[in-house]
């Protein structure tokens, strides 16, 4: 069953543009599934850059004239290259169809950022738009279930309706949201294979890393610390590695969307803490699966912590989605005063700490300096 996408909205605005649209987002989040039902009843051409005799045609298309390069595919009216960042003169090509005017639209499809953002800085800077396509949104799931209905309130919730939606809002918790993990009967087995064979295959190709065995423990450190503040000369340490070289794999990992960094937010560096970062997942499945923790009991110990993951992940997955117009941030005094996520939209603050379980929180230190109410998310709160 296909499950409606809110890129969808965005690929409507763009589809009919000139511009060349690049879709981006990490391996297995449904970026071919997207484009290919989107386009269902298009004249629409696809290559595949991991295919060889795919890209063999697109090399050759690229040693004719755009018009008879297109009038060799078939003048299809759209022209989707999955897997784009595979070939490093792709942008370049595709440049030379676009200033020509070809009559298609061009669809760059990529798993990571690493080739293709910098090849379309390089080549198609005010030729492209670009859409980033994160794992599924929890509200994109509850929508496409038989049971849930678009109008209701929290109070008109029936005890059934309360009852599915923390089932399922535990399921996404522990087996994250990408699209396999919604049909598969053996969840955990393919986020193992995930996170074995996929994971990291952008970054190996690249050639930057000789061995993935070190990046591979350097995701289990961070799984641990999911939501943590982490040390870069602690990972550093244990790693027996050079300070300079675990900050690459950390900024691998976050062009290739495993991990993001969220960095504090200060107003007055003097009482509080500017210059660290947290570290989550973009899915906690994916933490899940490194940690071979796929216990789906709320009592699990680090059920806060992953909560928290889950949850900032969210905001920020829709943040993403809407072309990360607002800046999130944790906020830490000197003092030790903490509130979890702060989002600033223009001159707008919102403030939000993050628990399990429903309790009273005390954050009168930020509340008092920036004359803002901290919110309290729990998991009884209204997910969408």
């Amino acid at each position: 069953m296909y499950i409606k996408r809110t890129a969808e909205d965005l690929l409507q605005k763009s589809i009919n543009s000139q511009k060349i649209l690049i879709i981006i987002g990490a391996r297995q989040v449904g970026k071919t599934t997207l484009i290919n039902y989107f386009l269902k009843d298009k004249k629409a051409i696809f290559l595949n850059l991991d295919i060889e005799v795919d890209r063999d045609r697109f090399l050759a298309c690229a040693t004719l004239p755009p018009i008879d390069a297109v009038r060799s595919l078939g003048n299809p009216d759209y022209i989707v290259i999955d897997e784009a960042q595979r070939e490093p003169e792709t942008c370049r090509i595709v440049k030379g169809w676009y200033d020509y005017r070809i009559q298609s639209k061009v669809i760059l499809l990529g798993s990571s950022s690493l080739n293709l953002i910098s090849q379309a800085g390089e080549n198609l800077t005010g030729r492209n738009e670009k859409i980033f396509l994160p794992p599924f949104l929890f509200k994109e799931i509850i929508v496409s279930k038989s049971w849930y209905s678009d109008i209701y309130s929290d109070e008109q919730l029936d005890v059934n309706f309360k009852n599915q939606i923390n089932t399922l809002l535990l399921q996404s918790m522990v087996f994250g949201n990408y699209p396999e993990v919604l049909t598969t009967d053996d969840k955990s087995k393919y986020l193992l294979n995930l996170v074995s064979d996929y994971l990291l295959k952008d970054v190996l190709q690249l050639g930057i890393i000789k061995t993935d065995g070190l990046i591979k423990r350097l995701l289990l450190l961070l799984a641990h610390q999911a939501g943590s503040e982490v040390s870069i000369n602690e990972l550093a340490t244990n790693l027996g590695i050079a300070r300079p070289t675990v900050e690459r794999y950390i900024e691998l990992l976050e062009q290739t969307y495993v991990i993001f960094r969220l960095p504090a937010f200060s107003n007055n560096p003097r009482k509080e803490i500017s210059k660290n970062h947290k570290i989550f997942f973009w899915d906690t499945g994916i933490r899940n699966a490194l940690l071979k923790e796929f216990s789906l009991n709320p009592l699990r110990s680090d059920i806060g912590l992953l909560w928290e993951n889950w949850v900032i992940a969210e905001f920020s997955k829709q943040n993403l989605l809407n072309g990360q117009m607002k800046n999130l941030f944790f906020w830490r005094s000197k003092a030790h005063s903490e509130v979890d996520l702060i989002i600033k939209d223009g001159e707008n603050i919102s403030a939000y700490e993050i628990k399990w379980k429903k309790q009273n929180i005390n954050k009168k230190a930020f509340e008092a300096q920036y004359n803002t109410k901290v919110k309290l998310i729990d998991s009884s709160s209204p997910i969408i």
